[in-house]
């Protein structure tokens, strides 16, 4: 027997003696599962007969949302991030608030169909009192990070869930949330917790160090190589008074809010600590431990909020060296003039079309352009078109009355085309549609409106569409498999990611996704040798298959280390091979693989000419604008120079 299956059984017993028995289920499971299951048992008999939970309504969803808009914002890159880790696990990546009502929720397309049928979904409650023993409401509960797996839920409709979460805290103490990785219960192990830990830990430092404040902040660590990144100690002082501390600093000084918070800061950090005010420097506190110190001076009233990152293909501001002396030789943010491209678009009603390799980012791409878009304030809708099944697309996007089926919802279900309305629908994998529903989604996009399955009105909808692909729409209409008319609504504006190999910014951005996989809080940084050697890569999976090697690399190192090519795992031809011979090869092989997919050959020929057309003819000017590197359209448009093709004459440097 399988440890899994062993565990299952022996959690099976425990069920039998508490709620059947009516015995205690002993230590045969985990101490916070056995007192949550007395917390629950003790609630009214209702919580324990299976139900169906509703979300709360829009618009108090909405109002709640706006409630905690300071603690979304600050853990939208660790939502970002773990979403990228636990997407090919099958799981989903859960935000809630205090009270245990989920507010965010991205991750698997596989799995999102599952969570919607067990109500793990934005706008439901999943507070103890509401669904009984599960891994958000237990944090809240026990105030730590834990575990619930399979029959530990006190629910047995839940049964087959397993789920990770770690509670998040503000600088008094407070609860103000909870970060939660759920799938199936064979998916969710000890190193979703330790990811949810670290990421709870991470949200908490920038929510105190990127926050309004009226007195200093002192950052201090043991080991200075430390501070300035997610694991320092945060202290707020005021008045002379300790008014905040976040856990780690909490952690290394082995105190409590309790003891902390109205402390006088000399007793914490020795009646030196005064004479830096705002600088660096060594103090010994009274304890007799030396600690390295950097203090900063109270906010001015009229001072901005520094924005948190918005995830792996944000660019982001770095305390770095090089910008400090005024150098600084990081490329911009190729994505920038997409999404500005992209905004105006939208704003002005048009659709989307977000093309590009598998990984690299598109996903990513329409969360950012949703956040910066005029529709910010409505909902993102994301549809995967190849994760449903074709007997379940037409219901879930179209909705269906009472009745409408067999095994229909009571009171029906809205779709998600409605679920948009006020909003953005994203529709990924749009290639996947089948036929009839590319049928009826043109339908709803000519006239604006929807009609639910065994619905006899039609209801209007107003959303902005944004679709996205890895295959060529083209050979699809000429294979039939896609509606031409169709493929003509849906391109309005074509967005190409560049694949990993070809982005400017690489070298940049692997810096910045190193930090943000948990090399920052551990202290990590990469040698030139190692950055140069994950430049020579092809990522052929990009941008995931780059934060998959990345993490992997962090759960190795020892905290505090200095990385090398060696470190890294890769394949000795890649990391012996030449740079400048490696980029060449990049270029040409993101070329051709642009053309083999067709998106180049046929789509993205035009948004090559309009982009030369608007920057009159310059090869450097077009490609920063389609966010390519110069020498990748320069071979690309060689190659179709000598394919034949006609209208990429007259380009220059």
């Amino acid at each position: 027997m399988s440890d899994r299956a062993l565990a299952s059984s022996v959690v099976e017993r425990a069920r039998q003696r508490f709620f059947i028995d009516g015995t205690d289920p002993g230590a045969s499971i985990p101490a916070h599962v056995s007192r949550s299951w007395r917390r629950c048992d003790a609630l009214s008999p209702a919580l324990q007969r299976p139900a169906v939970a509703e979300p709360v309504l829009r618009g108090e969803l909405s109002v709640r949302r706006e409630a905690s808009a300071w603690l979304r914002q600050c853990a939208q890159p660790e939502l970002d991030g773990l979403a990228e880790h636990v997407l090919g696990q099958g799981c989903v990546v859960i935000l809630s608030d205090a009270s245990g009502l989920i507010l965010d929720e991205v991750g698997s397309p596989d799995f999102l169909p599952k969570a919607q049928r067990i109500a793990l979904t934005p706008g439901v409650d999943w507070s103890e009192s509401q669904r009984g023993t599960n891994a958000i409401g237990t944090a809240l509960h026990e105030r730590e990070g834990l575990m619930v797996l399979g029959g530990e839920h006190f629910l047995a409709q839940n049964g087959a869930l397993g789920c990770a979460a770690a509670p998040i805290f503000n600088a008094r103490g407070e609860l103000v949330g909870v970060l939660d990785i759920s799938g199936e219960d064979i998916h969710v192990d000890v190193h979703a917790l330790g990811l949810v830990r670290m990421a709870a830990s991470q949200v908490e430092h920038r929510m105190m160090s990127n926050g309004r404040r009226d007195g200093q902040l002192v950052r201090f660590h043991r080991r200075p190589g430390l501070l300035g990144t997610p694991r320092e100690g945060l202290l707020s002082v005021l008045d002379g008074q300790i008014v905040g501390a976040n856990r780690t600093a909490l952690s290394l000084l082995g105190m409590v809010w309790e003891e902390a918070l109205g402390a006088p800061a000399e007793r914490l950090l020795g009646a030196r600590w005064q004479r830096l005010q705002s600088g660096s420097g060594l103090l010994v506190n009274p304890d007799g431990r030396q600690l390295a110190v950097s203090i900063e001076a109270p906010q001015r009233a009229d001072t901005p909020i520094r924005r948190a990152s918005t995830g792996p293909l944000e660019r982001v501001s770095h305390a770095d060296p090089r910008a400090q002396s005024g150098h600084t030789t990081d490329p911009p943010d190729v994505l920038a003039p997409l999404l500005a491209n992209a905004m105006r678009i939208a704003a002005a009603g048009l659709p989307i079309l977000v093309s590009g390799e598998t990984g690299s980012g598109k996903d990513v791409f329409v969360r950012r352009l949703h956040r910066a878009s005029h529709r910010a304030s409505g909902p993102l809708v994301a549809v995967n078109c190849a994760a449903l099944p074709e007997s379940l697309i037409e219901a879930e996007l179209f909705g269906y009355e009472d009745g409408a089926f067999t095994g229909a919802r009571r009171r029906g279900l809205p779709g998600r085309l409605r679920e948009a309305h006020g909003g953005m629908l994203f529709l990924d994998e749009i290639g996947d549609m089948p036929l009839s529903m590319q049928t009826r989604l043109l339908r709803v996009l000519e006239a604006r409106v929807v009609r639910p399955l065994g619905g006899s009105q039609d209801i209007a909808v107003d959303f902005d569409l944004v679709c996205a692909t890895h295959r060529d729409l083209a050979a699809l209409v000429g294979q039939g498999l896609f509606r031409q008319d169709l493929l003509y609504r849906l391109q309005g504006h074509v967005v190409c990611i560049p694949p990993l190999r070809s982005r400017a910014d690489r070298r940049a951005l692997m810096s910045r996704l190193m930090d943000e996989a948990g090399g920052a809080a551990k202290g990590l940084r990469l040698t030139p040798a190692a950055l140069d050697a994950l430049e020579r890569q092809p990522w052929p999976g990009n941008v995931r298959e780059l934060l998959s090697l990345l993490r992997s690399v962090v759960a190795l190192a020892e905290p505090g280390a200095t990385l090398d090519v060696s470190d890294l795992g890769l394949p000795d031809a890649v990391a012996a091979a030449p740079r400048e011979t490696a980029q060449v090869m990049g270029a040409v092989d993101g070329a051709g693989q642009r053309a083999q997919s067709g998106l180049l050959a046929s789509l993205t020929d035009e948004a090559i000419r309009r982009a030369l057309a608007e920057c009159g003819g310059n090869v450097a000017g077009a490609a920063r604008r389609l966010g390519l590197h110069r020498s990748t359209l320069y071979r690309y448009l060689a190659r179709r120079r000598g394919e034949g093709e006609r209208g990429f004459e007259g380009v220059s440097g």
